[in-house]
This record gives structure tokens, sequence and C-alpha cells, in this order.
């Protein structure tokens, strides 16, 4: 799936990363809470959170997540969107929940990561 099927799947605002509409995103993982993104999320394409800071932009990086979905209407600050340029992160947002956006995206065959046991 690629990121331009996830703005379009989600209904989703693009906030950055218009050129980076055509890559290629193989799996998902949602949370609110970055620790969780960090133990348990290995080779992640996609973060889908309600959380807007500007340390799940560096999180992101960290896990070379390459889109960043915030959901429940929530919109980028300043500091997230200037990482998110710097780092060549997509963000975008969309109206749905976080389960409703999870939901969507699995049965338009987007895959959950790997789960660490």
């Amino acid at each position: 799936m690629k990121i331009k099927d996830i703005v379009d799947t989600l209904e989703a605002t693009v906030y950055y990363g218009e050129e980076l509409m055509d890559v290629d995103i193989h799996s998902a993982c949602a949370s609110d809470m970055m620790s969780d993104v960090l133990a348990f999320v290995k080779d992640q394409a996609l973060l889908i959170s309600g959380l807007c800071n500007p340390q799940v932009v560096r999180t992101a990086d960290m896990m070379d997540i390459k889109c960043i979905a915030l959901v429940r209407g929530k919109q980028p600050t300043d500091d997230m969107l200037a990482i998110a340029r710097q780092k060549e992160i997509a963000i975008i947002s969309s109206d749905y929940r976080m389960y409703t956006a999870c939901g969507l995206l699995y049965a338009h065959g987007l895959q959950p990561g790997d789960r660490k046991v």
C-alpha cells in the first residue's frame, strides 16, 4: 500500500509529504505511548497515533517509520512538521478514531507489524 492509498482510505489531510505519496507501506502499528512503539515495534512503515508532540516524529525516525497518521482530527504542531521535513517523514491526519482507522487500513490490506513475544 502506498501512502497515497492510506490518505484515501483514511480520508486524511496531508500536512507534510506530498512528494512521498508513492512510498510503499507494508505494515503499521498504532499507539499513543511511544515507549510501546520503541519496545515492541521494529521496521514499521506507518505509525498511527493521537499524540501530537515532537517526540512522535523522533520515535518514528528511530524506528524507520515513513509516515505518521494522526487520528481523532489531531493536527501536527509546527515543531513536529519541522522535524518531519528534516527526516522526510510524511504526516497526515484523519478524523477517524484509532480503532476505526486501524480497521479500515487492515481491511484494505495493510498488515500489522511483527509481534514481539
